[in-house]
């Protein structure tokens, strides 16, 4: 199987002017910290910068959280404590997820793309 999508991609870029090829490669598979660059590079960067400057504050209140959580001995401070450190967690944890659904959003995006061009090609080749 993948000896046929090496086929299909060999034909693809014979068929391609070299800046259509250019493009074509590089909406190759990328590895994780290649789609974590592309977070950074889209339109929304502002924003995600600002999510990951707030999940660094959250985890600093989590980690004064633990602190006092560890130093205190009055049920009701223990239960303030935890109860701050476990919406600190929930915090990170759903901006991170926002950050994975966003890189899975530009894979997706990319392979699009790659069909797109694909498509091209083959009704070039029909032609």
């Amino acid at each position: 199987m993948r000896k046929e999508f090496e086929e299909i991609d060999q034909l693809i870029k014979e068929t391609l002017t070299k800046e259509e090829a250019k493009f074509y490669d590089a909406l190759d598979e990328q590895n994780v910290f290649q789609m974590i660059g592309g977070v950074f590079g889209g339109k929304n960067k502002w924003i995600i910068i600002i999510m990951n400057i707030v999940v660094f504050i959250a985890f600093g209140f989590f980690i004064y959280c633990v602190v006092q959580f560890l130093n205190t001995e009055t049920t009701n401070e223990l239960i303030k404590w935890s109860v701050g450190g476990v919406i600190c967690l929930l915090m990170i944890s759903m901006i991170k997820i926002f950050i994975w659904m966003q890189m899975d959003k530009n894979s997706i995006i990319r392979e699009l793309k790659r069909l797109e061009l694909q498509i091209l090609t083959l009704s070039k080749l029909s032609e």
